[in-house]
């Protein structure tokens, strides 16, 4: 923790940008558990949580082709600025949705908040690059995604609490006013690097990039690895568990507020611990070791406390697999194209939480028990494991 700290400290923009990021993140979070509560209080099937929870990923995949070329071109403050007022709007208009009638209303508003919320993402993962590099850059990837975790667990951890105790419409409104809070940081900071000429027009960069991966294999071979990570697009089956096994004991919001609380103490507490133990030759046992962590939720999710024990180990492994994953990627492409492969990485990242949130929901209606659900989920980072010892055997990879 030391040396995240000491990093903060050196770096000025680093600070305010990681300040941002929490409160932004944060935000494009905390409106979920009002979002699911509402759904499951007007008893909606499994199908349609896990349409939304699809939705919180789909954004991003749609929009990924034209938001790298779009980063590349425009300097980022601005770009960032504008997203965030997408956010703002989103955020505060989910007070109008009320009853079934309301649905289109919520899929729109949801599509639209974390469209914002991606593109934001992905500028971000593209400035990184350009302003810090070596140990500093694989520090701040860490810290970053420390960051992204946290808001994405306790985000919705805290609003759990808030819904309970406010109601729906007070965690919307603020939700809103977190981003309001983010945009006035952005506002006033100062950003300087040096933006790249682009000559080509926006269709040429995305073939030019085609181009790119076809002759850098192994560029594409760890987008693909980092899509893996997507797999712990836990949203529907958490709220599938509380439904099911939770529900008749425990508030929901309580509930989900509360598994969502255990993992996030392993999504901090994993990179502080396995941090400087990780390498490119030991990112494989990560990969076996949250395959391993998600069978174990599977097992035990019938009780509430163990499974909030087995949260807690799940998110152990998360972070310093998705960290790490990306600084390799990170490290192993040209400046030129940081832009437009991380917006295809968060594409392929994004499609594979789409797919895992559609399949939880479309598996469910088909009478699959949940565990054996959450059993095939982790099975997929087993399958991980055995790609990156492939791709470590065809490829030479930089060292992060």
């Amino acid at each position: 923790m030391k040396q995240y700290i000491a990093l903060l400290k050196d770096e000025k923009v680093l600070r305010r940008l990681s300040t941002i990021q929490l409160i932004s993140y944060f935000g494009a979070w905390f409106s979920n558990v009002a979002i699911y509560t509402l759904l499951l209080d007007l008893h909606v099937n499994a199908a349609i949580i896990a349409f939304v929870a699809m939705l919180n990923f789909l954004a991003g995949v749609i929009q990924a082709p034209l938001s790298g070329p779009i980063i590349d071109r425009i300097h980022p403050k601005k770009l960032m600025l504008s997203l965030i007022v997408v956010e703002i709007i989103a955020t505060f208009s989910l007070v109008m949705v009320h009853q079934l009638s309301d649905l289109w209303l919520l899929y729109l508003l949801v599509f639209l908040k974390m469209a914002a919320a991606s593109f934001y993402f992905t500028t971000e993962m593209s400035l990184l690059p350009k302003i810090l590099d070596g140990t500093k850059l694989r520090l701040a990837n860490e810290l970053h995604s420390i960051i992204w975790s946290l808001s994405y667990t306790l985000g919705m951890a805290i609003s759990g609490f808030v819904v309970y105790w406010l109601g729906i419409n007070a965690a919307f409104i603020l939700d809103g006013m977190m981003f309001i809070a983010a945009f006035m940081l952005l506002y006033s900071m100062e950003i300087e690097i040096e933006i790249l000429k682009v000559e080509e027009n926006i269709i040429r960069m995305m073939q030019d990039t085609f181009i790119y991966l076809k002759k850098n294999p192994k560029a594409f071979h760890l987008m693909l690895l980092h899509s893996f990570v997507g797999l712990t697009a836990f949203d529907a089956l958490v709220v599938l568990m509380v439904e099911k096994y939770y529900a008749s004991f425990v508030a929901v919001s309580l509930a989900l507020g509360f598994l969502h609380s255990a993992r996030a103490i392993g999504l901090v507490v994993g990179p502080v611990f396995i941090g400087k133990w990780i390498n490119n030759r030991r990112l494989v046992y990560i990969f076996i070791a949250q395959g391993l962590a998600i069978w174990l939720w599977a097992y035990v999710m019938h009780n509430f406390y163990l499974s909030l024990a087995a949260s807690v180990v799940v998110g152990f492994f998360t972070t310093t697999l998705w960290s790490y994953s990306y600084t390799l990627l990170q490290k192993n492409i040209e400046k030129k194209y940081y832009g437009r492969i991380v917006a295809y990485n968060d594409m392929l990242f994004l499609s594979s939480a789409a797919f895992t949130s559609y399949m939880i929901g479309h598996l469910a209606t088909l009478s699959f028990s949940l565990p054996s659900i959450t059993f095939f989920m982790g099975f997929g980072f087993i399958i991980g494991a055995v790609y990156y010892n492939f791709i470590l055997k065809k490829e030479k990879l930089e060292e992060v």
